[in-house]
């Protein structure tokens, strides 16, 4: 694993993220219950006040206990790996700014591994995976207690198949924002 270009690229999200500022506005009140994004693995939908707030670096925040608005909350990986692909900085970025703004939203990541391998490395492949994920966010400012980990190994396939392509889905990180 390369951690110093995993670290570099999450400080320099960090940095653009900082530098886009931190402004607020309230924008049109969404339903509770409404989809915030277009993801299908969202697993909570919106709760707390119903109020969407836009950041002005694009990013909202649909109520307290939620994650950013269109902002994607599975992060994939490569087979047999837990490094944080570089296409996710930002993705990262956009939930350390949401959790560290408010102290009182936590998260579950939670690992997950393709049917490959022994039952006993898929839970380790998911911990690891999921531990790459929280070491990145606390990198951020979150803090220790707003993010669990839990590893499923390959007990919860995203898509049924043995192709390659259903064993893509498998190999992820999910964000699942809690109360």
């Amino acid at each position: 694993m390369n951690t110093p270009k995993n670290l570099l690229l999450v400080l320099a999200g960090s940095l653009l993220l900082a530098l886009g500022g931190c402004a607020t506005k309230k924008v049109k009140p969404v339903a509770q219950n409404t989809p915030v994004a277009s993801d299908a693995a969202q697993s909570s939908g919106a709760s707390g006040n119903g109020v969407t707030t836009v950041t002005a670096g694009g990013q909202g925040v649909s109520g307290q206990g939620s994650a950013p608005v269109g902002v994607e909350r599975i992060l994939y990986f490569d087979f047999d790996s837990s490094e944080i692909k570089p296409e996710y900085v930002a993705t990262l970025a956009a939930h350390a700014h949401a959790l560290s703004a408010n102290a009182s939203i936590r998260v579950r990541l939670e690992g997950h591994t393709d049917e490959r391998g022994s039952p006993e490395y898929n839970i380790g492949l998911g911990e690891r995976r999921a531990q790459a994920v929280r070491r990145a966010l606390l990198l951020q400012g979150v803090g220790e207690g707003q993010v669990s980990t839990v590893s499923y190994g390959e007990e919860r396939p995203a898509v049924p198949g043995q192709t390659e392509e259903a064993w893509s889905k498998d190999r992820r990180v999910e964000i699942v924002y809690i109360n």
